[in-house]
């Protein structure tokens, strides 16, 4: 078996994946230039699965990833990995902060260190790579003078690490996922799954409340909902959507089918069990409302006194008050 991941080596991919290693007895891994050409390989045949990142608690979800997972021919998600991100700056030997003129990293990498960058090196230009990996490989080929990336990196390339525990926002982790080609055998219910869907529906007044609905409806949690541009054309969307559960199971197989005959396409990119942060990470948990959030006297009250200057301010006619529902 073989498993391409984004490359090259020393990212934060190839961490996420020697963690889950063991799962695949015998595989060998490949690194690839980036998430496309990892997509693109396993689409190919010449690798069996990719793994690549998805999703960051701090900027959100991969575009390239994304968009890779509703191109043609379709894959499917089989497994997902959580893990604690921790940066380092890496440099050549002998270098001081005094001489970075030139900074690399990928772009989720920039994004969870831009403030640290602006205070400890605010002269240093920053340049984006296509994986942090590659931000050390080019500091190695002395083509800028630090990266910032996986401290591992720096015994690939021969580098220094100039500091550690580099972040803006403490207890970051990035979501990465194990894709297969479609047909795969789906790994089993475990009672704590997750099923991501892909759907695109047209454009009319509550075409993507009808798709929530679907969901709503048979207690089916979403945990993530995000667009992207369909490419087709400009106002069109794939709305990607993560909810709790099996396809195997009644609520999200009934969900599914109801979305099949809603949608105007709708790409099932996989079933897989939900992945915990690993033990010893100091990530906290989302607190649980004692309330459902919106739903208090005084939340219809203020959401009537905003509506109320709101229209005041846009010289809108106002109407008056029902009663605690405010439409």
């Amino acid at each position: 078996m073989r498993i391409a991941f984004l490359g090259p080596h020393g990212t934060f991919c190839e961490q996420a994946l020697g963690s889950v290693l063991g799962d695949f007895p015998g595989a060998s891994t490949e690194p690839a230039a980036s998430t496309t050409a990892a997509l693109d390989a396993l689409r190919s045949g010449a690798a069996d699965l990719a793994c690549v990142p998805i999703e960051s608690s701090v900027e959100g979800a991969v575009p390239a990833t994304m968009d890779g997972l509703v191109e043609s021919p379709p894959v499917v998600v089989i497994r997902e990995i959580l893990l604690p991100v921790r940066f380092g700056v890496l440099v050549r030997r002998g270098t001081t902060a005094a001489d970075v003129a030139t900074v690399a990293s990928h772009p989720h990498g920039e994004a969870q260190t831009r403030r640290w960058l602006a205070t400890h090196l605010p002269h240093a230009e920053v340049r984006m790579t296509p994986s942090t990996a590659a931000a050390a490989a080019a500091v190695a080929d002395g083509q800028v003078d630090a990266a910032v990336c996986a401290p591992v990196a720096a015994r690939h390339y021969g580098l220094e690490v100039l500091a550690d525990g580099v972040h803006d926002t403490g207890d970051a982790v990035t979501r990465f996922v194990v894709v297969a080609p479609a047909g795969a055998a789906l790994p089993a219910p475990t009672g704590a799954d997750r099923t991501s869907i892909a759907a695109t529906t047209v454009n009319e007044p509550g075409a993507l409340l009808a798709i929530l609905t679907e969901f709503a409806i048979r207690g089916v949690d979403l945990t993530r909902i995000e667009s992207r541009p369909s490419k087709a054309r400009l106002g069109t969307y794939w709305f990607f959507l993560d909810g709790a559960g099996h396809v195997a199971e009644a609520a999200m197989g009934e969900a599914l089918t109801a979305l099949h005959r809603r949608c105007t396409d709708l790409r099932f990119l996989g079933s897989y069990p939900r992945a915990t942060v690993p033990s010893g990470s100091t990530a906290p948990s989302p607190p649980v409302a004692a309330t459902v959030a919106g739903q208090g006297p005084e939340d219809y009250a203020a959401a009537e006194d905003w509506l109320r200057a709101l229209r005041a301010v846009r010289s809108l006619p106002s109407r008056p008050a029902t009663g605690p529902d405010v439409g």
